[in-house]
Formats: C-alpha cells, structure tokens, sequence
C-alpha cells in the first residue's frame, strides 16, 4: 500500500507540507464489546466540488498514510472534464478526521455509509486506492445500491503482502523526537534523518513527512500511529465475504507494482463478476501520481 511511493511525485499530489493544515481532533469512543453490534461511524471530513447533480459523483478513498489532498489534482481535472460532483474524503485516523481505536474495514465502511446518504451523493462512483480501495469494495459488497460503479486502484480483495516493511515504518515513525519551538524547516530535516536510519527510500520518508504537523508549538504526526499499528494486519488483510458485487467494477493496476498478483483473480472474479482489469504501463503502486493522464483518462473511458 505504500512500497509504490518510490515513485511518489510530491509537486503533482498536492501534498506540500506547507499545505497542510492541523486541527485537533476528537477521539471517537471505540464500539469494540458491543456484541454483533455495528461499527460506530465518525465524521469525516471531506471536500466536495460541485457538479451536475443528475450524474453520480465520483467519491476518492486514499491509502494508508494518506489524505484527501493526495487527490486534489486529479479532482479539480476530473470535475472539470466530466461536470460531476468530486468528493475527497480524509480517512479515520487520518488527515483531519477523528481518531479512533477502531481501524477495521467494517468501520471504514460504516463512516461511508452515514456520510454519503448526507451529502446526497448515493449512488456513487467509488474511487479506492490501495486501503481505500479495500474499503470500498467492501462498501460495495455490503451495500451495493450506494455504489453505482466502482474503481479499485492498485490493490484486490485478498491479503496484502508486498508492505511487510510497514511495522518498520510505524516503529520508525514512533521513534521520531524532535525539540519544541524550532522551525518548519529544521522538524522535516530532523525527522527525515531519524526515519532514514530505518527507510533508506527518501520518496518513501518524503511522503511519511507529509503527515508531521505543527501543534502547539511541537511537531507530532496525526495519523493515529497507535491505532494503525495496532491494526496493521487487520488493515493488510481483507475481510472475507460471501455476497458478490454485480455492478461494473475496474481494478486499475500499476504495470510496475506487484500489489496485485495472477493469482488474485478468481477471488476478484468471485467477488466482482463484472470486473475489468486495465494495467497502467510504467506505474507503479501510485498510479495518479505516476502517470496522472493515463489515470485520468481510465476513470473517464470507465465512465462512459
């Protein structure tokens, strides 16, 4: 969900430090003890561009570690091409949605399922990458009447095995100490050299970075750190489901990143029989910030 960042482009995803705004969340309760209960939603936040109302929207869902600014570009271009509505979301745990205890797909799905009946945008087009896409397929698979068509980007509905070095990357992350009162500048220069004695991939730590946000005069990371690792497997794993998906489905592959094996293709076929598989050349994980036209014009040829 991440090893594709080696060819992250950060101008491009919209994702400057310097853009990225910080507030203070509130923790959400965790639902874990109720009992067959569903999962307790939280308030994401989101960005909507406006549209023509008559077409379904077209819905982003960011990987892990990520935000809606991962997407900006590629929304501003698209609401202009295709005249819809463009809504990015900040997943739970990240950017500037709440944290809670509970990371599983379940509950990312439950956040989905209260918010886009609000903002009257059901059905959707569904746009997930890497962790966003799992959590959409499983928003698809669970309720298929708010998802008009979807897109999963780079990622399937199996486990995930090429980012064992995510535990590295929490750990490291963790051990980040950084002085209060110092400048902008010397926290990014002070983290990137902590983080580079366990990622030697500086596009790597470069889009880590992205997340280390001033607060109160101390720079702290705010994804929920405790919550990730806590669930990294969980987040790694997809939840194994019975109900199928009939509606049109793109899995969008990057023709450089082994995130999506050979081997997958009867469960996406089990679980998505409507599915297409389209491979990007010369993409890697991160197929919007490596080849941002060929995505571009997938989702449009999708659309039509």
């Amino acid at each position: 969900m991440l090893s594709g960042a080696r060819a992250w482009r950060l101008p491009y995803g919209g994702l400057e430090l310097s853009r990225i705004c910080f507030s203070r969340v509130p923790v959400a309760p965790s639902s874990s003890g109720r009992s067959g209960a569903e999962p307790r939603s939280v308030p994401l936040s989101y960005k909507l561009l406006d549209g023509e109302a008559a077409r379904p929207a077209l819905v982003f869902l960011h990987g892990l570690f990520g935000c809606k600014t991962n997407f900006n570009s590629i929304a501003k271009a698209l609401a202009q091409q295709t005249g819809r509505r463009v809504l990015t979301v900040d997943a739970r745990n990240h950017g500037d949605s709440p944290h809670s205890p509970d990371m599983s797909y379940e509950a990312m799905s439950q956040d989905l399922q209260d918010l886009l009946p609000q903002l009257g945008l059901v059905p959707c087009v569904l746009i997930g990458h890497s962790m966003g896409g799992k959590t959409a397929m499983l928003l698809a698979l669970q309720r298929p009447e708010l998802v008009e068509r979807l897109v999963a980007v780079d990622i399937s509905p199996v486990n995930t095995t090429s980012s064992s070095d995510f535990p590295a990357y929490m750990a490291a992350m963790k051990a980040i100490d950084i002085p209060e009162k110092v400048s902008r500048s010397f926290a990014r220069k002070l983290a990137d050299k902590q983080l580079s004695s366990l990622i030697q991939d500086m596009a790597v730590r470069q889009f880590l970075l992205t997340n280390l946000v001033e607060a109160d005069g101390r720079f702290v990371w705010r994804v929920n750190l405790d919550a990730l690792a806590q669930h990294v497997d969980e987040i790694l794993a997809f939840p194994r489901r019975q109900e199928s998906y009939p509606g049109p489905t793109l899995f969008l592959l990057g023709g450089n990143s082994d995130f999506v094996h050979p081997s997958h293709h009867p469960e996406i076929r089990r679980l998505f029989p409507g599915a297409q598989l389209q491979t990007v050349p010369d993409a890697g994980h991160w197929i919007h910030a490596d080849r941002p036209q060929d995505f571009m014009a997938a989702i449009r040829g999708f659309l039509a």
